[in-house]
């Protein structure tokens, strides 16, 4: 191996790139909307079943949070948008 090899520097992955990096989409309890607005938020918004949906729902209501959609920040944004149109509180880890 010559010395440039072993200089050569590596890609710096570990700040907060928000194209590429995969994030999640949380869903956090508010205690204010009823089990069946947020299913159906789940399913029209993300896509899902309604059995994930519930679940998601049940997993969110007892733990507080739920991780309900995974992709990179800017995928998940208009996600996050959607959510706050219904009044359900989301963040992107």
């Amino acid at each position: 191996m010559t010395t440039k090899e072993k200089t050569k520097k590596q890609p710096d992955n570990s700040g907060d790139n928000k194209t590429g990096r995969d994030s999640s989409l949380i869903l956090h309890n508010d205690e204010v909307h009823s089990f069946d607005y947020v299913i159906k938020a789940l399913v029209e918004i993300c896509g899902h079943d309604y059995v994930q949906a519930t679940q998601c729902t049940y997993i969110t209501h007892f733990k507080g949070k739920c991780d309900v959609k995974q992709g990179s920040f800017n995928s998940l944004k208009p996600f996050k948008d959607a959510f706050a149109e219904r009044e359900l509180k989301t963040t992107i880890d």
